[in-house]
């Protein structure tokens, strides 16, 4: 949930070396059935286990729900080493980059949910949450023609207080540990808003540079396309000149409209 695809598909190649990080030893095309992706579906197979156990029993039973933390829990620990492994011997295919976002998503939007249908968790909070997870989601789509958001130090800190937080409320706290967890998850909400509202932040500037970057390269395009039939028309004489002065005035302002359309 770091906003970082994890795994990615491709076609095939050699084993890494044990041991082995990106390099020589590193395989270049990496196969669909990698453990990287196989972690990811992993995840994915353990949403609907989740909530079965959570459910189980009308959902308020002790043993139950420790059996549905721990299967919350392998979902989040596989999140953190499906990323790992397929950066450290690239093993990034085209399935893991659509896979590994939607298994982050849906183990803890499956969390949050269940725990508000349950009545433990305010349905503020999982508003909140799951507003941010998709907009920031959709907002990666509106500038990935531009730039890619990388993945901030706050984001990877708001993914862990989320997981820590959730995982408690699916635990069956009392005391001083259930007071506790009402304040794990306020970290985490207050994280969520800031740096959802930095991501908003950063996905502006580097679409305001990208269209920069498009329009500075139309006009170069356009100044370089003036400049060859400014030349031709030299050697062509006057009447073709005149000629060849009106398309290229036709053709900038058609590259000027263009730009501005982008913006």
């Amino acid at each position: 949930m770091t906003g970082v695809p994890a795994s990615a598909a491709g076609g095939s190649g050699a084993k890494p070396v044990r041991g082995g990080k990106l390099g020589t030893a590193a395989v270049n095309q990496a196969s669909l059935w990698n453990i990287a992706n196989i972690l990811t579906m992993v995840r994915l197979l353990l949403v609907p286990g989740f909530v079965l156990l959570l459910f189980h029993d009308g959902g308020y039973d002790p043993v139950w729900r420790a059996f549905a933390w721990a299967a919350f829990a392998v979902a989040m620990i596989t999140d953190l080493f499906d990323g790992h492994l397929a950066r450290a011997y690239n093993l990034v295919t085209d399935f893991g980059k659509i896979a590994d976002p939607i298994a982050d998503k849906a183990i803890m939007g499956a969390a949050l949910v269940s725990l508000s249908v349950l009545g433990d968790l305010p349905w503020w909070i999982t508003g909140v949450i799951l507003a941010r997870e998709l907009g920031i989601t959709l907002m990666r789509f509106w500038v990935i023609r531009h730039a890619v958001i990388p993945a901030s130090r706050g984001g990877k800190l708001k993914t862990l207080a989320q997981g820590t937080a959730a995982g408690m409320y699916v635990l069956v706290l009392t005391g001083p540990l259930a007071t506790l967890r009402f304040w794990v998850m306020m970290v985490a909400v207050v994280l969520t808003v800031v740096t959802g509202l930095d991501y908003v932040r950063q996905a502006v500037v580097l679409r305001r540079q990208g269209l920069a970057a498009e329009s500075a390269a139309a006009a170069e395009r356009t100044a370089e396309a003036l400049q060859a039939t400014a030349g031709a028309a030299a050697d062509a004489g006057p009447a073709a000149g005149a000629v060849a002065g009106a398309k290229d005035v036709h053709a900038a302002a058609e590259a000027r409209d263009a730009a501005e359309a982008e913006r």
